[in-house]
């Protein structure tokens, strides 16, 4: 086993990507801030493997994230100097490309680089044998233990494909600690750690309710998490940056994109419902009481398919009869397409208002989406009869953009397979391989029971104000699903808030869940409540035209709904 660290006890692992697209510089702001172990790096999403795939349409040697290299290309040596691991899931669809990109970097900068990768999730080849259909990508979310055998081995940088965000910090917590496939509750709290530092800014006061209340916003610093040998760990972030690290901005990225209090993994099950957090200094966070169970017996898989294609007009409708000169516009687009296409979609967004001193605060959008499975459908075709009614619709005709082609649209959907049916593999810095074998121990999940609730605060005088007045939210999304999290900060709004914000209600507040199953977790331990809104988001965000299609603001715009809230809260 290779040592992380000088400390037997403790690891340092930073986080410098929470996305493809994230902040370039953060590599280098990440190894010179101060101390570090390992560096970690999250660069995919749902859509991002969805846009990976058609990179490697076009080029067959691609399929990786770009940006991770120039960033090595500027930082390897700085890391190798300061011996600080770097563990990526850049490699997307092909990490073996992108560790050869890496040693390539390494060569050029003179460097010797000890470079390994972790394979095996791409399923595509198998798809239809594994009963997954003929997707453009299916990718099964490998866990730890891969990571673990390339940094025992020696590696310096270690990418990945796809594999669960956690992992990038359970595998190396793993190797140093020498735990193993047991040791569930240590795993469990490092795949919470990993959780927290996996979306970087938004553990330290990005896209935080409360932004108001962070002195310094202006840069926020990206996350660290100090692992201890028990799975328990701090979160902090380096001396001198921007944002904060308090309860409230974990616990913020705690609640995105989770669904029930059994947060289900390839090495472990964890329990979300476990977890305590506590504010143990100045941007030091403590996680602590995480407990585990033995991960399900089937592994979930990316899959991503090109579902058609679609287009998209919107028109500016300015002052007066703004809902009659949208059905005048309807009305004469569909009448005047030579062929209509499978779908298509009209959505009137009303952000104008009544004697508006500025033109644009006295416009509303009108905005048409079609898709079909033809691209002449959806094409010029389409675009251009919106374009040909400019002199004959209504008055004041405008569109925010000129005709195009449209393009290729993609739907997301998970899968699952048999954790025996996905290899999974280490290839080591020597270029030896280790198969990883799957979990022995495996427990089907199962829904939590919802525990004891506490007793309802006393009737009295309350005052019909926004929900976020006293109210913590995030959200995300989920395929086609949205969730959102919500939470308070005292036990006696803690009393209030479980009783009062039920699925029922939630439909009352946002109306465009009204008709959607709804599904409530509580977490006391947070005190929080998690909603699962199925199917807001259609077939996920590269199909869905939904104002927010990945339901990012779905929090703020229920925080900002008027709830009635006992006086007594309010102070």
């Amino acid at each position: 086993m290779s040592q992380l660290a000088e400390d037997p006890e403790l690891l340092r692992i930073g986080n410098c990507s929470g996305f493809y697209g994230d902040r370039l510089s953060a590599m280098r702001e990440m190894l010179e801030g101060g101390q570090l172990d390992v560096l970690t790096g999250d660069y995919l999403a749902e859509l991002t493997m969805l846009i990976l795939g058609r990179d490697r349409m076009k080029d067959a040697n691609l399929g990786y994230a770009k940006t991770f290299v120039r960033q090595l290309e500027d930082c390897l040596g700085l890391a190798l100097e300061s011996g600080v691991r770097i563990v990526a899931n850049a490699g997307g669809l092909n990490p073996a490309g992108l560790a050869q990109r890496v040693r390539e970097v390494s060569d050029k900068l003179g460097l010797a680089a000890k470079v390994a990768y972790v394979t095996g999730d791409d399923l595509l080849p198998r798809a239809a044998e594994l009963g997954l259909g003929t997707p453009l990508t299916a990718n099964a979310y490998l866990g730890a233990w891969g990571i673990a055998e390339c940094l025992n081995a020696g590696a310096d940088v270690v990418v990945t494909g796809r594999v669960t965000d956690a992992a990038l910090v359970v595998g190396p917590a793993a190797a140093h600690f020498g735990w193993g496939r047991g040791d569930y509750d240590a795993l469990a709290g490092a795949v919470v750690a990993g959780h927290v530092i996996e979306c970087s800014t938004q553990a330290t006061g990005g896209n935080y309710a409360f932004f108001t209340e962070i002195a310094d916003l202006n840069r926020p610093g990206f996350p660290i998490a100090e692992v201890r040998r028990d799975g328990s760990s701090v979160i902090t972030k380096h001396a001198g940056t921007g944002g904060a690290v308090t309860v409230d901005t974990v616990e913020a990225q705690l609640m995105y994109e989770i669904q029930s209090a059994r947060y289900a993994g390839p090495d472990v099950t964890t329990r979300l419902d476990t977890i305590r957090l506590a504010q143990e200094g100045p941007d030091r966070v403590l996680i602590s009481g995480v407990t585990g169970e033995a991960p399900p017996p089937r592994t979930k898989v990316s899959l991503n398919t090109i579902g058609g294609f679609r287009n998209e007009v919107e028109f500016i409708l300015t002052g007066l009869d703004i809902e009659a000169k949208a059905r005048l516009v309807q009305q004469q687009l569909e009448s005047w397409l030579k062929v209509r296409p499978a779908e298509l979609d009209w959505s009137l967004v009303r952000l104008d208002r009544p004697d508006s001193e500025t033109e644009e605060q006295a416009s509303a959008l009108l905005r048409c989406v079609v898709r079909d499975p033809d691209p002449n459908k959806v094409g010029r075709g389409f675009s251009s009869v919106a374009v040909e009614l400019a002199l004959a619709s209504y008055a004041g005709f405008s569109l925010t953009a000129p005709p195009g082609n449209g393009g290729p649209y993609g739907v997301f959907k998970p899968g699952y397979v048999a954790a025996t049916d996905v290899p999974h593999i280490a290839v080591l810095p020597d270029d030896s391989t280790v198969e990883i074998a799957p979990a022995a121990e495996t427990l089907e999940l199962a829904d939590v029971p919802e525990p004891e609730l506490p007793q309802p605060l006393s009737p009295g005088e309350t005052k019909r104000v926004p929900l976020g007045t006293i109210a913590l939210a995030r959200s995300g999304d989920k395929g086609g699903n949205a969730n959102i999290g919500v939470w308070v900060r005292t036990d006696e709004q803690w009393r209030w808030l479980v009783h009062a914000l039920t699925a029922d209600e939630l439909r009352l507040l946002l109306p465009e869940t009204a008709k959607l199953p709804i599904t409530r977790h509580v977490l006391p331990n947070l005190r929080a409540v998690n909603f699962i809104v199925e199917g807001l988001l259609g077939e996920g965000v590269a199909y869905q035209a939904r104002f927010d299609p990945q339901a990012k603001g779905l929090g703020e715009w229920l925080r900002s709904r008027h709830i009635d809230i006992p006086v007594e809260l309010l102070s």
